[in-house]
């Protein structure tokens, strides 16, 4: 799901809701953790997950084209650690309420 997509199916599904509102409500909500996640801090969002930024240090890697040995800086990469409820109704476990329900799968047959 794309950001556009996501933001006309918030719309969509809260019509008391101006678009550009929606807009606004998701921009503001990826600028926080954005803003947060270049301080070095975490976003916990509870029954979701969290947001974090681990640090990767400097290394000697390799250039695959000519084989050479090349100095990677260190860099600090975003994270994201699903939590508990998330997992569950991605691995097919109890959906929670309100959650929209996956597409039934048909049966199998034996041949």
């Amino acid at each position: 799901m794309t950001r556009s997509e996501l933001i006309a199916q918030l719309a969509a599904e809260n019509p008391h809701l101006r678009h550009s509102d929606v807009e606004a409500i998701v921009t503001t909500i990826f600028e926080e953790i954005t803003a947060t996640l270049s301080e070095g801090r975490r976003v916990e969002l509870r029954g979701f997950g969290a947001f974090s930024v681990k640090r990767r240090d400097p290394r000697t890697g390799r250039n695959p084209r000519t084989g050479e040995s090349v100095e990677v800086s260190g860099k600090a990469v975003p994270f994201f650690k699903p939590g508990k409820e998330l997992r569950e109704v991605v691995n097919g476990g109890p959906p929670q309420a309100g959650a929209p329900k996956p597409p039934a799968r048909p049966a199998k047959t034996k041949a």
